[in-house]
């Protein structure tokens, strides 16, 4: 199993994941609903996002962001095959605000599980 690490750029994992926030990625895990995972945007292979994996479909993922506001996502692009998931995420570092140490501390390193088994798109 291959470890890497990628940067959260935009707010369309919110409140889970922050931009800033630093991912833990274990290449060729496997996926099951509820992970957190990177993928290749179905019409833009260059661009690498990330999304949370909701069920299996006839020829791939569904997979949605934890903010409902933003719908870059299956809702826009359909099923994402097995082919563009890139890495499942395991971990999420996340770097402490100004002023804000003591509060960051408890919360810096946190595994990403799934939060539900029952998970169905927005």
């Amino acid at each position: 199993m291959r470890l890497g690490l990628a940067e959260v750029y935009n707010p369309s994992m919110q409140p889970t994941l922050r931009p800033g926030d630093q991912l833990v990625l274990s290449y060729g895990a496997r996926v099951r609903p509820g992970h957190v995972v990177v993928l290749r945007h179905p019409f833009q292979h260059d661009l690498l996002i990330v999304k949370r994996v909701v069920e299996r479909r006839a020829g791939g993922w569904w997979v949605v962001g934890d903010n409902p506001e933003v719908t870059n996502d299956s809702r826009e692009f359909g099923v994402v095959p097995d082919g563009l998931v890139v890495a499942r995420a395991m971990v999420r570092l996340r770097s402490p605000r100004s002023g804000q140490v003591l509060g960051w501390l408890p919360s810096a390193v946190r595994p990403l599980t799934a939060r539900s088994r029952r998970l169905r798109a927005r």
